[in-house]
């Protein structure tokens, strides 16, 4: 534990993802198995390991300390692990250890105790703790460690540390189980690579780069094909003997939030395309999406009122043939045949676009009804373009429509967490209505490091009301946001939800009185 807490440290105060990595292999060529492995499952969020609840790190502090003195611990750090790390006093009757236990024991030992139990492991772990491993400890515990490391982040720092290509890791990364012992083997040369051919595996993606104006003139009918580019989420369906899964782009099995898209699986395949829900009124918003992401086990009635289906863009695989060698005209061609002479209920083939020109590409980007329809934009592909996991240059590109643009007033802040956990840089912000601010959205990115300095500061010297770690500010400093979409929303008193917000411009010229109405969201918004 002591290591892994160490390792936690290092990486929380570090910002350079190649120093990252190399703190990262440095402590997988000096950990022994198994408790390289329990950490790599934990930082790349591949286990979920909430042994206690923040209620009761809450009750063991406020039973040591004052919980006055907690509270404004906790207001001004903003983070509650945090807080207890630094504020939690040894007993003096405290149950002394030799040495911490290693992480995996902890994990272990967690992982088989009753709830009383565990609040007197964890007592007997705190004593004994300075206050970087409490915190790594509480972080881990209620599994809210967030260090700004992505598995794939993760995936590469491993690639490198064993000296194979980044989609090998990805194509055994389902295939292996944690402490992933088998795969150390692999990477350290002392065995053979994990066999992913009896498991259900994810096939790392191809990704598209977003289009520069410098790059609309290679873009010819001859070369290219393009298709609408949805407000979904990017997924993979495998199925075949072993069973069947519903991938993210990421890798992350999302099949049980949609049972409706696996029982409709039936096939030997591996399909790559965007995952949509239907609504009574058509095509459902990224909110519909959202409110099936967001359920591990849906009710039927929230299946038949939101059901799944999945644009189908590429084939990869098809009945154990890897297809991803060939030419995408190649795998369109077998696509569409494929669909055809079996038609199934939840996939629906990608509409090919015609285009003439770089002006026709434009008018499609441009048009009225791809706002209304849920459509980002448009993906240009390249016709002999082989599916090549990562982001090949100048083979797939994505042209997203030009954000939307309102001009809002900022209504409340609160500290971030993590790096941020000392800044407020989590920003609400309203329009008006009838002279009075309704909040329509929070951002909490799209502002430089410099520019989140300049915020922080300003809500501290213009704070009227204090919540908690939220500050109500004065109605001053207006922002302007750009969004992708505007929804109906019953949740929210305004009555709208943004997609997608984030700062783009901070308006210190502009006077409050001149922020945007809510009315002037209404052409954008759509139900």
């Amino acid at each position: 534990m002591q290591a892994f807490a160490e390792l936690l440290d290092r990486l929380y105060f570090t910002h350079g993802n190649l120093d990252k990595a190399t703190i990262l292999k440095r402590y997988l060529a000096e950990t022994p198995d198994p408790d390289r492995g329990f950490a790599v499952a934990v930082i790349a969020g591949a286990l979920n390991l909430e042994f206690f609840k923040r209620s009761l790190v809450r009750d063991l502090i406020t039973a040591r300390v004052d919980p006055v003195l907690f509270d404004m611990s906790y207001d001004y750090v903003g983070e509650m692990s945090e807080t207890a790390a630094h504020l939690w006093p040894v007993s003096e009757n405290a149950m002394r250890l030799n040495r911490l236990p290693p992480l995996s024991d902890v994990i272990t030992e967690f992982a088989s105790r009753s709830k009383p139990a565990v609040r007197d492991y964890l007592t007997v772990l705190m004593d004994n703790m300075t206050t970087p491993q409490r915190w790594a400890l509480l972080k881990l515990g209620t599994s809210t460690l967030r260090i700004g490391i992505s598995a794939r982040f993760m995936k590469q720092v491993l690639a490198d540390f064993g000296g194979v290509a980044v989609n090998e890791v990805e194509e055994v990364w389902h295939a292996v189980e944690v402490p992933y012992t088998d795969l150390f083997a692999w990477l350290e040369k002392r065995g053979d690579k994990p066999d992913a051919s009896a498991k259900l595996s994810f096939h790392p993606v191809m990704l598209a780069h977003p289009l520069e104006e410098g790059d609309l003139a290679a873009i010819t009918p001859a070369d290219y094909q393009a298709e609408w580019k949805f407000d979904g989420i990017r997924v993979q369906i495998v199925s075949g003997p072993i069973g069947r899964a519903l991938y993210s782009r990421t890798g992350d099995d999302i099949g049980r939030a949609f049972p409706d898209v696996l029982a409709r699986a039936d096939f030997h395949a591996v399909l790559d395309g965007e995952l949509l829900v239907k609504t009574a009124d058509g095509l459902g918003s990224f909110n519909d999406l959202q409110q099936r992401l967001n359920r591990k086990d849906p009710s039927v009635k929230l299946m038949e009122a939101a059901p799944a289906y999945v644009v189908v863009y590429d084939l990869l695989m098809l009945d154990g043939e890897d297809l991803r060698p060939q030419p995408l005209s190649a795998r369109r061609a077998r696509l569409e045949s494929w669909l055809a002479a079996a038609p199934r209920a939840g996939l629906e083939l990608s509409e090919m676009l015609a285009f003439e020109s770089a002006e026709s590409l434009a008018a499609l980007r441009n048009t009225v009804a791809s706002r209304d329809t849920f459509i980002e934009g448009l993906m240009l592909k390249r016709r002999d373009s082989a599916y090549v996991p990562g982001r090949p240059k100048g083979q797939w590109w994505k042209w997203k429509k030009n954000p939307l643009l309102i001009d809002a007033v900022l209504m409340y802040a609160q500290r971030g967490t993590g790096r941020r956990s000392s800044f407020f840089s989590d920003f609400t912000f309203g329009l008006w209505r009838d002279g009075q601010l309704l909040p329509v959205g929070k951002a909490y990115f799209g502002f430089t490091d410099e520019e989140l300095k300049q915020l922080d500061k300003w809500v501290r010297n213009h704070t009227t009301a204090r919540f908690g770690p939220v500050a109500e500010v004065e109605k001053a400093l207006v922002l302007e946001v750009a969004f992708d979409a505007a929804q109906a929303s019953t949740r929210h008193k305004s009555g709208v939800a943004l997609r997608f917000p984030r700062v783009n411009r901070i308006r210190w010229d502009k006077p409050a009185s001149e922020a945007d109405e809510l009315a002037s969201l209404a052409k954008w918004v759509t139900k």
